[in-house]
């Protein structure tokens, strides 16, 4: 064989890696490579969400993404990828790498799908009880030093040295530009108590307002403005808002694990297995 045909057999052969990506699972038929699962690590950890085994819990989040759209079609349900552009950019997370920004437009899809097949067809069934209401008010009896409503700043992959320059800001467009200037991609939202998470509740619990949190996790929070609940009228109508959401998101969450079991999924690397 010439040596000129050896030459361009080897530079094939060590080519082919370079452009391919391991194959980790299908779901119902459509392959989710082990460079998607690095997409989305990436995209949980600029979102806050940390895990001790992220790998499995992005593929967990990947299957799950499959199984909402699929669901959701059969209802219509069906956002645009200008839908989830437009939440990428209210979320500062315009800068991802074109793998990145993909998987991130697939899942916001998902969740915005998710989030109106519970409002369709599960919310409306939810009936609250005087009893959840009562437990509503002894939640916030207990967190009495965390407004009923917070707009908060979250800015993750943070290390120590750089969180030690972030200084008092004026206002949240303040503290978003000043996490910017510092080389951050902080993430603002506005949530109700209820829908906090139990560490960031934990977190911002008398943490005043306008005021960097310690770093934990390598995150940091910060409180920009909240509403108590005197502001809010009558309280009692927004207790039960709350307990009928945390109700359907139960009974939402149960039927996607029902979903997830009918669907066709096959994990090829034993390291992913469920």
């Amino acid at each position: 064989m010439k040596p000129c045909v050896i030459m361009a057999l080897l530079v094939m052969l060590v080519s082919v890696p370079a452009f391919s990506a391991t194959v980790v699972a299908t779901v119902n038929g459509t392959p989710v490579t082990d460079t998607d699962i690095t997409a989305r690590t990436k995209l949980m950890a600029r979102q806050g969400k940390v895990s001790t085994d992220n790998r499995r819990v992005a593929l967990q989040n990947i299957i799950d993404d499959s199984v909402k759209l699929n669901y959701a079609a059969n209802f219509g349900v069906k956002p645009t990828d200008a839908d989830a552009e437009k939440e990428l950019k209210r979320m500062n997370m315009s800068d991802l790498t074109a793998s990145e920004r993909a998987m991130a437009i697939s899942a916001i899809k998902a969740d915005m799908a998710w989030q109106v097949i519970v409002a369709r067809t599960i919310l409306p069934t939810v009936d609250v009880s005087a009893e959840d209401v009562r437990s509503m008010k002894n939640d916030l009896a207990r967190d009495q030093g965390l407004p009923i409503e917070m707009t908060i700043v979250r800015l993750t992959d943070i290390p120590s040295d750089v969180a030690e320059k972030l200084t008092k800001p004026k206002n949240c467009d303040d503290a978003v530009q000043m996490a910017e200037k510092l080389g951050g991609y902080p993430q603002r939202f506005t949530a109700q108590q209820y829908e906090l998470s139990a560490d960031i509740r934990a977190r911002v619990v008398g943490l005043p307002t306008l005021t960097w949190s310690p770093v934990v996790d390598d995150s940091v929070l910060l409180v920009c403005s909240s509403k108590k609940s005197s502001e809010y009228g009558k309280l009692d109508d927004i207790i039960k808002q709350n307990a009928m959401f945390k109700q359907a998101m139960f009974i939402s969450d149960q039927q996607l694990k029902q979903l997830r079991r009918r669907a066709v999924v096959v994990i090829n690397d034993d390291r992913y297995k469920l």
